[in-house]
């Protein structure tokens, strides 16, 4: 039995002081793979020097994340092309909108949404879709370029019954769980009780969204645990039902194997 953390930061900052322990802690807990989305250009290189260092457990993805979309994201872009075209990688991401705290680059996250959905479709890549307070923009996009090429997540899902069943009507695309689903006043485990565990894979978004009994504290790859125990109990099967089936179709997607 094992798990595979899809969605962490493991490079970032927040673990300056030990990386190298997150990632062997995590995977002496059984979370033996863990996917890395890019969020900037600064993020490239912490990234690809983690990948480096654990070449069997760490995998990156590339791409910019709709916060960090601003006045100088044509730029961005040109860079973070060019670290696709020279280096391997999973999948495009994280991309999306985010529209929780600032709408002043709409248009320019929707432009480089798209463009960067283009870069995943050409290559055969699947995406993952950071979508905060955005649902409809993102839908209405990927209504118009979502076909057969085309497959990906929408991590750190949090929406409803009806959200999920549209994200499965695209055909390609996983619904990514993470810590929310173990808080109290969160309504994921009745959406999930209606949602195949074929559809899901499981991520922790590392150092954000801390699972119970961690929250106010540091969110690390490890504690991916407690979401696949919360799964299992919400879908009333065994955890290591979940983890193969989430593992399956994490490694069906990424291209793992």
């Amino acid at each position: 039995m094992y798990f595979i953390d899809t969605h962490t930061h493991l490079y970032s900052t927040e673990f300056d002081s030990d990386r190298t322990e997150m990632v062997e802690n995590a995977i002496k807990a059984g979370v033996k793979k863990l996917l890395l989305p890019n969020i900037d250009v600064a993020s490239i290189e912490p990234m690809y020097r983690l990948c480096e260092e654990f070449p069997q457990n760490c995998f990156p993805m590339m791409g910019l994340h709709p916060g960090y979309v601003n006045e100088n994201w044509e730029q961005d872009l040109l860079i973070i092309k060019k670290a696709i075209d020279e280096n391997k990688h999973i999948a495009i991401g994280e991309i999306g909108m985010d529209l929780y705290w600032d709408k002043t680059f709409i248009e320019e996250q929707k432009k480089a949404f798209r463009i960067q959905i283009e870069w995943a479709k050409e290559l055969n890549l699947p995406i993952v879709i950071h979508a905060r307070d955005a649902f409809d923009e993102i839908f209405e996009i990927l209504d118009e370029l979502n076909d057969a090429a085309l497959s990906g997540v929408f991590h750190c899902f949090t929406g409803t019954l009806e959200q999920a069943q549209k994200i499965n009507s695209y055909g390609g695309f996983y619904l990514g769980i993470g810590g929310v689903l173990t808080y109290k006043k969160s309504d994921l485990p009745s959406v999930l009780t209606e949602i195949p565990l074929e559809q899901i894979i499981v991520e922790t978004d590392a150092p954000y969204l801390p699972p119970t009994p961690h929250r106010g504290k540091r969110n690390e790859s490890k504690f991916l645990l407690h979401v696949a125990e919360k799964v299992a109990e919400v879908k009333n099967c065994s955890l290591m039902e979940v983890a193969r089936i989430t593992s399956e179709n994490a490694e069906k997607l990424f291209q793992l194997k």
